[in-house]
């Protein structure tokens, strides 16, 4: 195991919260078993953060505030180490969805990243190789925090119905994905439109996109291929991103005539029977 000494806290996120977890733990007077034991983990799990050898949650960075009196250094911290497990390319869209004050997707092959369940992600993710995957899960997961603020960006997405019907994970993984997609009309800033089937030829044949609007800065349309991600504020690109959109959304089915498709979907393709809306499950 390489030691902590020889770590240089500047490298990266991820080895500057590892050096501080490191020096406050022993400015406390604790043993790494010690300060496990009080925030019901493992010693050898402690370790492996301070060495920069396995990324912290914000779970663990929560636990770890209350318990060394740290005033939630850690749970600010943990926000730059998960934005660092991003894919370098990835990073700064990531920014500025952050920032946006309006975010509009349309998504033919997948659930847009902050709709995704963890299980779903996972899914997603791991597709090539488990390398990192609990990290990587988790820095997904963070950036669906900003649904959480107070005041929220509001978001629209445009799903290709094919997204519903392509089994990612499993039936189970799907079933909970596609509840959670249904869940999402109790939060009236997140609406939901899937685009049928019977829709055929439409804008969105070209690939997926994303457009992010900023109250104070100029707009944004990203756009992904296989090796990397493209950000730009040209004029003439987010004029024909906005009108793609529009189109999309005039094809495609009402918010509440895509909840009935998706419910639809999950009865009858994932053996599920969904509650009405408002209803509570059993």
């Amino acid at each position: 195991m390489v030691n902590i000494r020889d770590l240089d806290p500047s490298a990266s996120p991820l080895d500057y919260y590892g050096a501080e977890l490191r020096r406050v733990r022993q400015e406390a007077g604790l043993k790494q078993q010690a300060l496990g034991s009080i925030i019901f983990c493992t010693g050898s799990l402690i370790g492996q953060i301070e060495t920069a050898h396995k990324v912290p949650t914000r779970d663990f960075s929560e636990r770890v505030d209350a318990a060394l009196g740290t005033d939630g250094m850690f749970s600010r911290l943990v926000g730059l180490v998960l934005r660092s497990q991003l894919p370098v390319w990835f990073q700064a869209f990531a920014e500025m969805e952050a920032r946006a004050a309006f975010i509009s997707s349309f998504q033919a092959q997948v659930v847009y990243g902050l709709l995704q369940t963890p299980e779903y992600a996972r899914a997603v993710l791991g597709v090539r190789t488990a390398k990192g995957l609990d990290a990587k899960v988790e820095a997904r997961m963070d950036r669906q925090r900003l649904l959480q603020r107070e005041n929220p960006p509001p978001m629209w997405v445009v799903m290709s119905e094919a997204v519903l019907h392509q089994e990612i994970g499993g039936r189970e993984v799907m079933r909970k994905q596609l509840g959670h997609l249904l869940a999402l009309e109790e939060r009236e800033w997140v609406k939901v439109q899937i685009l049928p089937f019977e829709a055929g030829a439409h804008a969105g044949l070209l690939g997926e996109f994303t457009l992010l609007r900023f109250d104070d800065d100029p707009d944004i349309v990203y756009t992904e291929d296989f090796v990397q991600g493209h950000m730009t504020a040209n004029p003439q690109a987010l004029r024909e991103g906005s009108l793609r959109y529009d189109h999309l959304q005039a094809a495609a089915l009402s918010v509440e005539e895509s909840a009935a498709r998706i419910a639809r979907v999950m009865e009858e393709r994932y053996g599920h029977h969904p509650e009405p809306v408002g209803r509570a499950m059993a």
